[in-house]
């Protein structure tokens, strides 16, 4: 059964420290914008958060999806699963959903009551062909949910910046083909996949982590085990953040990561445009 989330209570940014530029560019606390054209069809998404309400990244991850994206306040509209996960008919109205990070929860320990209800909601979602981005623990959610495995991996833990490389399938992708075969992406995981669900292609692999970026065949429905909403400095404030979590991170490095800043803005396009 799922746990019904009134409309009414949809959260929509009014009062976050967003500045808005000439031409709908939007800046958040860490100085990265996007320029979204004028012309862009106006969108309804929603963003699908699991953390804690008193939690800072709450507000965080909402500000960088927002200047990620660029898309404009009423654009966005936000549902915090850990108060209530939607019905699948209050989020099929979207024309698309991000699944934002966790740095609280885990699939792989699976004690929030709020796990299995999302994993059933996003079945439905798939099943109807929504079109869906998840962000790491969105990644995980997703793999989870089409029958992958998620285990604990915190020895090949990525933490920082690392490079990322596309597979032959992630080349030809229509959302991963337009960027470079190599590049920067932001990481904050202990997780990963082992395997991942069948039929879905591996998009990107890292050094330490072979599945960093899966699609579902023949549906607009991918997911990234990186942040790519996060440049470096938004990731060093997830990571100080978190660092009960996370431990010393001395040696952490942060490096500019613009190539997979592109992927957010370039789902919504191809999602707006139909083009997938």
């Amino acid at each position: 059964m799922f746990l019904m989330h009134p409309a009414s209570s949809i959260q929509h940014p009014a009062t976050w420290p967003l500045s808005r530029q000439p031409g709908n560019h939007l800046i958040n606390q860490t100085g990265f914008r996007y320029h979204v054209s004028e012309n862009a069809p106006v969108m309804r998404i929603l963003v699908l958060q699991s953390r804690f309400a008193m939690d800072p990244m709450l507000e965080h991850e909402r500000r960088c999806i927002a200047a990620t994206t660029g898309r404009a306040d009423h654009e966005l509209n936000y549902i915090n699963a850990v108060e209530a996960v939607p019905e699948p008919e209050v989020v099929t109205e979207f024309d698309a959903v991000i699944i934002g990070g966790s740095g609280d929860f885990s699939v792989v320990e699976r004690d929030q009551p709020f796990l299995d209800p999302t994993i059933a909601l996003l079945q439905r979602l798939v099943d109807v062909g929504l079109p869906i981005f998840g962000c790491c623990y969105g990644f995980q959610l997703l793999v989870e949910a089409l029958g992958g495995k998620v285990v604990r991996d915190a020895e090949n833990a990525e933490i920082g910046s690392y490079e990322v490389e596309l597979t032959e399938a992630g080349v030809g992708d229509p959302l991963f083909g337009q960027l470079p075969e190599a590049f920067v992406a932001q990481m904050g995981h202990f997780d990963r996949a082992e395997t991942l669900p069948n039929g879905v292609q591996n998009l990107a692999t890292s050094a330490l982590c072979t599945y960093q970026a899966m699609r579902v065949p023949e549906k607009p429905i991918w997911a990234t085990q990186f942040h790519p909403e996060l440049d470096q400095r938004g990731n060093r404030d997830r990571c100080l953040a978190y660092i009960k979590e996370f431990g010393n991170i001395d040696g952490y490095e942060a490096l500019p990561s613009p190539e997979a800043l592109t992927i957010l803005p370039k789902f919504l396009h191809l999602i707006a445009s139909n083009d997938f």
